[in-house]
């Protein structure tokens, strides 16, 4: 269990707080000007990633006091809990390990004594297999994901970032929403015979998954006989029983772990929808970029080090400079998922509010994570981070090879990404916009009432990420990055990253309003909840 951390009692918390009051309120532009250098001493890289914080409204001072914050809660001794197997995941007594589901053989991860890599091994070569084996057949052109949450978004924004290395293999869709709209949208227009479907739920009971999958199943069988189901269908669960039940063959069923939580999964078994599109060669690959992040996080110094830097800034902006959100602004059309992704990962890690030791806790945690594509994004919501009344730090990422053969495009593409990034930390000053007005020969009258609506204050804070490649190596860093940004995040608010209790509740009510309409049963409701359900009760 990871020892308790109460920012109250750091001395550095209390330096930090005096830095924000000065520094945090700096222009960034100020601080270029007295150290020119400084996008030297504020980048750091790894095999095929940059990132740049120059940009954040951030100190040398600050940046200072942020480490000695995380020297204080005793960081380095928690990453060691992380990979030493130790049951980090305290409200449900469980190891943290899905980095083991990327290791290669001769790494060493082991829970409660014993090694987990034999099976994760083993495991893996069985799945690889299958995927190889599924795109291999001819009659198989589709694939379909049935999953949801962790089970689903991962695999979808991997598919889609890599679709480029799906080189001749099926073509992969994914259902998850319980609205049968959803599954009609993906089965319009596929052919039974040439359809296999893939269910992906641990316990092989969540709701959404199994309506999906039963009906998926019937209309398997209505075209093509119970049989089929069994050429037809693969699972990956733990629940051997149920999956077998549902007519799902014992060697098509993929289990993992408790030790790997659903939002981190990827890795696994519950990345087979990705083997099946770019097949076990790349899956590998895909892999070995996520370890090779793994290796950085736990031997790069701390003042290279990118998942710890990137947290400390997260917390920086969170609680210190009080900003709310964090937005991820991914200038690759194939990275469009990765802010869905980045959602479940980040907010349903780090959005608690009780701390390790069972007492709320008395400062702020996990931001709001949205985010779109850019350029799509420039010509949406960019006006509000321009010159909305609130601050949302952004995550600009881009990749300097181009995507497609149309190199004109990425070019532009890249433009917009860098000037982006300078933009919101220059803005334009109200005689910059008078001179150009002038310039244009607008009027005396046109300049007094136009020019306050074309000023940007700037000093919006931006980290900026460089990719060499969309390659798998690359995705999987990138993935990898972020997971360890959470973790440290999560270790220095003091809360259980590893759990998500707060998504039971509405589950467990849905269940029941299920059931009395189903039984006509009574149950105690506000009395709002009592009219919505009468109005939305559908008369079978």
């Amino acid at each position: 269990m990871l020892k308790p951390f109460h920012l109250s009692a750091s001395e550095a918390h209390q330096r930090l707080q005096e830095l924000a009051k000065v520094d945090g309120q700096r222009a960034v532009t100020e601080f270029f000007s007295e150290d020119p250098n400084r996008f030297h001493s504020m980048h750091a890289e790894t095999a095929g990633l940059l990132m740049d914080w120059s940009k954040q409204r951030i100190s040398k001072s600050t940046m200072k006091a942020l480490h000695e914050l995380a020297s204080e809660a005793d960081w380095q001794k928690g990453r060691k809990a992380l990979f030493s197997g130790d049951p980090i995941n305290q409200t449900e007594g469980r190891a943290v390990l899905h980095m083991a589901m990327r290791a290669e053989a001769g790494d060493s991860f082991n829970v409660n004594g014993l090694d987990v890599m034999p099976d994760v091994l083993e495991v893996r070569e069985k799945m690889l297999a299958f995927a190889d084996e599924v795109r291999s057949q001819p009659a198989i052109r589709n694939v379909v994901n049935i999953g949801i949450g962790g089970s689903d978004l991962g695999p979808l924004m991997v598919t889609k970032a890599l679709r480029r290395f799906h080189d001749g293999g099926p073509a992969i869709h994914f259902v998850s929403n319980v609205d049968g709209a959803h599954l009609d949208a993906v089965l319009d227009g596929l052919d039974p015979r040439t359809t296999m479907f893939v269910v992906v739920s641990k316990t092989f009971t969540t709701q959404e998954t199994m309506a999906n999958a039963m009906a998926a199943k019937d209309w398997l069988i209505e075209s093509l006989g119970e049989d089929a189901v069994k050429g037809h269908f693969a699972a990956v669960s733990t629940n051997m029983e149920a999956a077998g039940k549902f007519g799902i063959v014992s060697d098509r069923i993929f289990g993992f772990s408790d030790w790997v939580g659903g939002r981190y999964s990827l890795w696994g078994p519950v990345g087979l929808s990705i083997a099946c599109g770019i097949g076990s060669v790349h899956f590998r690959s895909l892999l070995k970029g996520a370890r090779a992040m793994d290796v950085h996080f736990q031997e790069a110094p701390d003042e290279q080090n990118l998942p710890l830097i990137s947290a400390l800034i997260g917390i920086w902006s969170r609680e210190y400079l009080g900003f709310e959100t964090q937005v991820v602004l991914p200038y690759a059309q194939d990275l469009d998922r990765l802010p869905a992704y980045l959602q479940q990962a980040d907010m349903e890690s780090n959005g608690k509010s009780t701390g390790r030791d069972g007492e709320p806790v008395a400062h702020h945690t996990g931001a709001v994570v949205w985010g779109e594509a850019g350029t799509n994004g420039q010509h949406a919501f960019y006006q509000l981070l321009h010159q909305g009344t609130s601050i949302h730090p952004a995550d600009i990422i881009a990749v300097k090879s181009p995507m497609s053969p149309h190199l004109g495009h990425h070019e532009k593409l890249l433009a917009n990404a860098i000037a982006q990034a300078e933009a919101l930390m220059v803005g334009k000053s109200k005689s910059q916009v008078v001179r150009e007005m002038k310039v244009d020969g607008a009027t005396p009258d046109e300049i007094d009432a136009i020019s306050p609506h074309r000023v940007f204050k700037g000093n919006r804070p931006s980290t900026f990420f460089l990719l060499d490649e969309l390659d798998p190596e690359t995705v999987g860093q990138l993935i990898a990055f972020y997971e360890h940004r959470i973790f440290v995040q999560g270790l220095i608010w003091n809360i259980c990253s590893y759990d998500q209790w707060g998504v039971e509740l509405g589950k467990v009510l849905a269940k029941q309003i299920l059931s009395e309409w189903s039984d006509e049963a009574k149950g105690k409701h506000d009395p709002s909840t009592d009219a919505l359900m009468k109005k939305c009760q559908i008369h079978r």
